[in-house]
């Protein structure tokens, strides 16, 4: 082969290379959802009008994000009408328990709070379903956890219908409640860095530092996040129920860890 061939070819490759080089990785976001997470979204017992959300709300990357497993003990705290209950509870099995933790405080000023997931504990296909009314503050499961999951709340916290809550104490209890290496999953809407607390109550959003913070503050080790949900276009300047922007905010989930217990 000629120098100049050999030349053509080590340049062709230099250049292939470089367009590879440039290319974005595949993140947190593009891991395969594993079977049994698979099946539990799939699962015909899922009522439709979850299912035309999973579109936007993309639960099977975002519960293989949590890395929940069959056997996992888990509570979906403050689980509205318990779109993520019904995964959680066919993800975990029959050897694995969900505890629906409802707020005491909300419950006292709207008594149907719970309605949605006492239905769903009701249902013999959800046997391994729990409502536990409870105060934020002071979490107590009846088992260690593997898992806490909240997702669209942690924001409301900081709002006059919580009181607002404790979020520092919360935060603690559940780091208590868990296991050593278990897993507190936050997910929320985003608002623009830099503006703390400021957009709850308006915009119904929450800046992922302030999370961060307190969350860690409370002992946990921050893990990482999912891009699932970024969606860039988001400005975070429009109130998440508007008509253009309802089920389309850019949102993060977050992933911290209780540290493992030291041998």
């Amino acid at each position: 082969m000629s120098g100049y061939s050999r030349r053509s070819i080590t340049l062709a490759t230099v250049s292939v290379l470089a367009v590879l080089s440039a290319m974005p990785l595949p993140s947190a976001a593009a891991d395969k959802v594993p079977a049994g997470i698979a099946a539990a979204v799939s699962d015909a017992g899922r009522p439709e009008a979850d299912r035309v959300r999973d579109e936007n709300r993309k639960p099977g990357e975002s519960v293989a994000f949590s890395g929940m497993k069959a056997g996992d003990k888990v509570a979906d705290l403050l689980p509205g009408g318990g779109y993520f209950t019904r995964i959680f509870a066919k993800t975990v099995g029959a050897k694995g328990h969900v505890y629906a933790i409802v707020s005491e405080e909300i419950l006292k000023k709207r008594p149907t709070a719970a309605d949605g997931v006492n239905a769903i504990a009701a249902d013999k296909a959800y046997g391994n379903v729990s409502v536990m009314p409870e105060q934020l503050a002071n979490i107590n499961a009846p088992e260690p956890l593997d898992i806490v999951w909240t997702s669209l709340n942690y924001h409301d916290l900081k709002n006059a219908a919580f009181g607002p809550a404790d979020t520092a104490a919360m935060d603690k209890s559940i780091f208590n409640a868990l296991k050593p290496g278990g897993v507190f999953i936050v997910v929320d809407h985003a608002a623009a860095a830099g503006s703390g607390t400021r957009d709850t109550e308006t915009l119904h959003r929450i800046d992922p530092a302030v999370v961060k913070a307190e969350v860690t503050a409370a002992g946990f080790v921050f893990e990482g996040e999912s891009d699932v949900l970024k969606r860039p276009e988001d400005d975070h300047t429009v109130r998440v129920i508007e008509g253009s922007i309802r089920g389309k905010t850019d949102q993060f989930i977050y992933k911290f860890r209780k540290p493992a217990a030291k041998k």
